[in-house]
Order: structure tokens, then C-alpha cells, then sequence
């Protein structure tokens, strides 16, 4: 099953499934890069802005252009926080609006693996910054990494499918992403693990949060009848014990790089 791109033109509803477990995972994703303060830096498929919000309060640039190809991400992400020194617009990471070098810093978060051709994505970021400057991502790791992966393994055992098809699904591997990183030219290349705990208030909050749209973990619901969507959260319900509090507690993983543009 190919996921559908059209998934991510709600901004809402990406923040109730990802937005907070975009910022967790961004915190320590820009702890590990340890960039000094006062860049110009690139968000290069900012989404609802999670991304941006967190790289403000965390990094401390000088001013940020934030792009993303969903013109709906781009008017919510614009709707939330009027910040002087960012700019949002519409754009592909494939073919940047941008001259050469005009950034000290540019990075992906959780895109990488929906770029039909990451490798030309990547060129694009490391032409656009500055030499000895820095471009980085991450991406959730594979099946098994993502906050909503509970879903897709429900999925298997209950027989539903639930296999899905990102475009670029070896970009989510540390060995995937050093390749695309060596492989544009980049040096210093250097790749982490980051995993995060994933928290909801009880099981309602856990069902609602992740379907309230249809991410690519979950697709397979489309054609469940309303008996299978009963199994389905019984066996979810039985198979994510909550804690005393009611709590359902889990975790995440994702994957990261980065490396620096070449001295000209």
C-alpha cells in the first residue's frame, strides 16, 4: 500500500497526532547538534511548524524560512505564532527557491522518507548553506518507530494488512541516511538514535490522538467494517495495559544525521 500525501495537508490534525512528539523528538534531535546561536537556518518541509517552534525556543537562530509543499500546513503553521524571524511559504525541498549558500544551517524534521528522490532533496540543502555549514534530519525508524506503531502491529496480527509504502523507505536507517550524507558531498557525517517516551491521558486520548487522520500507519481503517474496528481497539485496548493513573505508556524511535558542506 503507497501512502497518500494528501494525508498531511490538515495542520490540526497533525498536531493532535505528531506535533508533540515532533517537538520532544526535535528538542533532543537539536541538543545532539549543538549549533550556536544567531543562524540563518532552513526548515525544509516544516509541516504544521512543530519543527520551527521548537528550533526558536531551543536554537536561538537569527531567522528561519521555513517550506513546505502543503499549502494547508503553511496557513496553519502561519496561524498559530506571528514571529518576525520566520518566514513560511510554500515550496519543494527538490527544487529550493533559494540561492546558493544563503544559509548557515538547514534541516529536515520527519520528512526524509516521504521525498520521492531524498538524494536530490539533499543536494538541494547542502547548496543552499553556507561552506562548513551544517544539514541535518531525522526521521522516525521504520515500522516499528513511530508513536503510532501500536496500530500497525495490531494490524498485522489481526490479519488487516497495515503494510505501507513510504517513497523512500531505506532513508529512515542510519545506514540509508550516511549514504545520502556521504553521497552529497557532505563531511563530518555523523548519525545518532534518539527514542522518546509516548504518553497519552488514557485509552481515549491514545485512540483519538491516532486517528484523527488517517497517517499512513493506519490507512488499512479505510476499509475495516465497523466489527473489525471494534476487534481492532479490543485488541489494542488488551495489548497497551495502562499504568495505575490510566496512562498508556510507550516509546519511540527515530534516526539521525549530520554532516557539514564541503569548503569550496
Amino acid at each position: 500500500m503507497s501512502v497518500d500525501q494528501k494525508i498531511f495537508t490538515n495542520g490540526a490534525a497533525y498536531e493532535r497526532l505528531m506535533g508533540q512528539w515532533s517537538r520532544l523528538t526535535g528538542t533532543k534531535f537539536l541538543a545532539w547538534l549543538d549549533m550556536p546561536k544567531g543562524l540563518r537556518g532552513l526548515d525544509a518541509g516544516c509541516g504544521n511548524g512543530a519543527f520551527t517552534e521548537t528550533l526558536l525556543e531551543h536554537g536561538a537562530p537569527a531567522s528561519v524560512d521555513a517550506i513546505d509543499p502543503a499549502e494547508a500546513q503553511i496557513a496553519y503553521a502561519k496561524a498559530q505564532k506571528s514571529v518576525a524571524q520566520v518566514k513560511y511559504q510554500v515550496a519543494d525541498a527538490q527544487a529550493l527557491p533559494f540561492d546558493n549558500a544563503v544559509f548557515d544551517a538547514a534541516a529536515m524534521a520527519l520528512v526524509i522518507s516521504f521525498i520521492p528522490d531524498p538524494a536530490k532533496a539533499i543536494g538541494e540543502l547542502a547548496r543552499v548553506v553556507c561552506e562548513g555549514g551544517l544539514v541535518a534530519t531525522y526521521m522516525w525508524d521504520g515500522f516499528d518507530g513511530v508513536p503510532v506503531s501500536p496500530f500497525s502491529r495490531a494490524a498485522k496480527a489481526l490479519g488487516f494488512g497495515g503494510e505501507y509504502a513510504l517513497p523512500s523507505p531505506e532513508a529512515d536507517t542510519q545506514a540509508g541516511m550516511r549514504a545520502l550524507w556521504q553521497g552529497a558531498g557532505l563531511e563530518a557525517v555523523e548519525t545518532c538514535r534518539i527514542t522518546i517516551p509516548v504518553t497519552f491521558k488514557d485509552f481515549d486520548d491514545f485512540w483519538q490522538s491516532c486517528t484523527a487522520m488517517p497517517n499512513p500507519a493506519i490507512q488499512f481503517m479505510r476499509g475495516l467494517s465497523d466489527a473489525d474496528v471494534k476487534r481492532l481497539r479490543a485488541w489494542l485496548q488488551d495489548s497497551q495495559p495502562a499504568d495505575a493513573a490510566g496512562r498508556i505508556n510507550y516509546t519511540a524511535a527515530a534516526n539521525a544525521v549530520k554532516g557539514r558542506v564541503k569548503r569550496r
